[in-house]
């Protein structure tokens, strides 16, 4: 995996660092966004970062069916009979 994420440019960690030293660097890292986001701790961070990300998400799945939606309303009626009525099955 390491020479995969390599070989695309990406590097995570320095090399030789322990699971240890990785995981101090990610509470170091975490702890400076709360600080300079305002946040009083790391889970109140990590939460309203997971919130956000949910609400950001559900909202662009919200246009899509808002898109879709639009779609079907703007089917015509006499046109869908017309083609169901060439069904092989009885409507």
């Amino acid at each position: 995996m390491r020479s995969n994420s390599r070989h695309l440019g990406i590097v995570m960690t320095a090399e030789g660092m322990t699971s240890i030293s990785v995981s101090y660097e990610v509470r170091r890292q975490l702890n400076t966004l709360r600080t300079l986001s305002g946040y009083k701790s790391v889970n109140e961070f990590l939460n309203d970062l997971v919130r956000t990300h949910k609400i950001t998400k559900m909202s662009g799945e919200i246009d899509t069916l808002r898109e879709r939606m639009k779609a079907v309303a703007d089917v015509e009626v006499e046109h869908l009979v017309d083609r169901l009525n060439l069904s092989p099955f009885q409507v």
